[in-house]
């Protein structure tokens, strides 16, 4: 991480914001696959065209991983062609975890020949047989005419093809939801899921707000959860057509889960949490346009950069001022973006061709960030963001997610509840293995160190009900008449046979990304790892006495109220005002249960 995103915390950005990694972006043709593993039946050489009097245009050539395909033409294939080529579209559903674009009319090494309308109508009609032969669904996202050396008109053709996979209901992406207090999050939400516009005056956020106090003050204090889905055609699938989350996520084959957080730097702390404990794929970071980067906009900027997680921006409520105002907005975003800390390629989206091109290059590249400007009173450009959550592919390749699945059940827990006729809840997310109904696991740690055993009653995702939950989805588990006053927020529910490991103690290499004085020994702070949160106070700093804003340094912490079970290479992230850093934990003193109170200093 660039120690020079502590600018973000530490105050006002330079006007000039330092060298530019590169101009806006404009709408380009997508390019190759993302960098997942495996192997892929070998194909034909892309033909090397001569010299033309036009410069012929290309796309970057075909990765033979990743979820996009190129080919020229797929015209009266043989049989045996066939096959193959059902056996070729299997692999890029397997590699798009569901989701995979065709290129028609494109070579292997990128060319964009084109086809005449005869010969893409076959080609599209072959696609579709194909696509039938794995029960997928194919959708024509755009067509391009290439002006290139040829007297009769020819095109490129982009289709997404999307299956669910067998193990699956639905495909699931979760965007964290991010930006300053009254910059419209709860709003834009209500309006996505809600399929109404708002009348200006915040009725589409009231069914959103979880607190009495939250309605009457009109801002979020707490972690909500909202879904959106898309259907197999890529048509929007909300509570305008459907009565309950139940019929959303039948009716859905993609589902997008928004996790709307606080924008008030009152409730930062579990802006934090949200981000650290529900793993989200991407981030939407909401910018008013009439305000510009205020309040906690630009920490909220530097929180995703330091955690590492992708994001795009929205620059809201544009009906409410002058286009100048919204230009000035836009531009203002786009030097803060460019600036060292952050090293991001802005990307104006106001095309609906601009909303394929981004949701494709935002999943190869994790330096492109789209920008979009819209309208949750009027709808303007809302559309737009509609197509590129519903293009936007799953960040995680589908290496990653078998070797998670490969390992033993670790389960997050980040809320509590008590349900009538049903007993204790938690919510959480599976970080790793397979939990299924029936399952025995032990959860813990308590406050002195054990774990205790306990089994999973009953499954839900997105409010309805599941069978098996695989690594990296969120749910919440029923665990019967299970004590709830023995959980706290911050457990791990795991397999016995993992034989976990507790610490009060552990060290971490971090960088102090803003402090107004020095950072000495004996400073508390609240420490912030997955889903654990508490206060730990710093009992060593290696090789220096003190560090200042922008130094590196391995420092010693202990937990101040109840051991907690850590990993060693898991982010970290600590607060205490304005005192902000981040790091990864490098070693944990393990305790055994029952020392846990002796090590704590009871």
């Amino acid at each position: 991480m660039d120690s020079r995103v502590s600018e973000l915390f530490g105050g006002c950005c330079r006007p000039g914001g330092g060298p530019a990694v590169g101009g806006t972006l404009k709408a380009r043709g997508a390019g190759g696959g993302s960098s997942c593993g495996g192997p892929k039946g070998k194909k034909k050489n892309g033909r090397n065209r001569g010299s033309k009097a036009n410069n012929p245009p290309y796309l970057p050539p075909e990765a033979e991983d990743g979820n996009i395909e190129y080919k020229l033409k797929l015209v009266n294939p043989s049989q045996y062609r066939f096959e193959h080529l059902v056996t070729q579209m299997k692999w890029r559903l397997q590699e798009g975890r569901g989701e995979a674009v065709y290129q028609i009319g494109v070579e292997d090494n990128g060319l964009l020949v084109g086809l005449a309308e005869e010969e893409m109508r076959a080609s599209l009609k072959t696609l579709h047989r194909m696509a039938e032969k794995v029960g997928a669904d194919i959708t024509i996202l755009r067509e391009r005419e290439v002006d290139y050396d040829s007297d009769t008109p020819r095109k490129i053709t982009e289709v997404l093809v999307r299956k669910v996979p067998d193990n699956q209901q639905f495909l699931d992406l979760r965007v964290a939801v991010l930006g300053n207090v009254d910059s419209g999050k709860s709003t834009l939400l209500g309006v996505l899921t809600q399929g109404e516009l708002d009348n200006g005056r915040g009725r589409a956020r009231l069914n959103l707000f979880r607190h009495l106090h939250e309605i009457q003050s009109g801002r979020t204090s707490s972690i909500s959860f909202e879904i959106l889905g898309f259907n197999s055609k890529g048509e929007v699938v909300n509570y305008s057509d459907s009565r309950t989350a139940e019929e959303i996520c039948e009716s859905s084959s993609k589902m997008i889960t928004f996790i709307d957080l606080a924008g008030h730097h009152k409730y930062l702390h579990t802006t934090i949490f949200g981000l650290t404990s529900y793993c989200p794929d991407c981030a939407l970071l909401l910018v008013s346009a009439n305000t510009g980067i205020a309040g906690t906009t630009r920490e909220h900027l530097g929180l995703a950069l330091a955690l590492k997680v992708p994001f795009f921006i929205v620059v809201s409520k544009v009906d409410l001022c002058a286009k100048t105002t919204v230009e000035r907005t836009v531009r203002q975003l786009e030097r803060v973006l460019k600036q060292p800390g952050c090293h991001k390629v802005p990307m104006l989206v106001t095309s609906e061709d601009d909303a394929v091109t981004a949701a494709q290059q935002f999943a190869q590249s994790p330096n492109i960030t789209p920008i979009f400007t819209l309208s949750s009173v009027s709808g303007e450009s809302l559309d737009l963001l509609k197509v590129f959550l519903n293009i936007l592919p799953p960040l995680t390749n589908s290496k990653e997610q078998e070797e998670l699945m490969q390992q033993l059940t670790e389960f997050q827990v980040d809320e509590i509840y008590t349900v009538p006729e049903v007993g204790t809840v938690v919510g959480g997310t599976l970080s790793s293995g397979i939990c299924r109904e029936g399952d025995q696991l032990v959860v813990g740690p308590t406050d002195d160190g054990c774990f205790l055993e306990l089994r999973v009653c009953s499954i839900q995702r997105n409010r309805s009900a599941c069978r098996v939950l695989r690594a990296g989805q969120a749910a919440t588990l029923a665990l019967g008449d299970f004590d709830r006053a023995l959980l706290r927020k911050g457990m791990v529910m795991v397999s016995p046979e993992m034989n976990p490991t507790i610490c009060s103690v552990f060290e971490a290499e971090i960088v102090l990304l803003f402090h107004a004085t020095t950072f000495r020994r004996g400073f508390q702070v609240t420490v912030h790892v997955g889903n654990v949160r508490q206060t730990a106070v710093v009992e060593k700093i290696h090789a220096k006495d003190k560090l200042r804003t922008g130094e590196k340094a391995v420092v010693r912490f202990r937990f101040l109220k109840h051991p907690e079970y850590l990993k060693v290479g898991a982010k970290l992230l600590f607060r205490e005002g304005v005192t902000k850093g981040i790091g990864h934990v490098t070693d944990v003193q393990a305790i055994a249960a029952g020392e846990a109170q002796a090590n704590m200093g009871f």
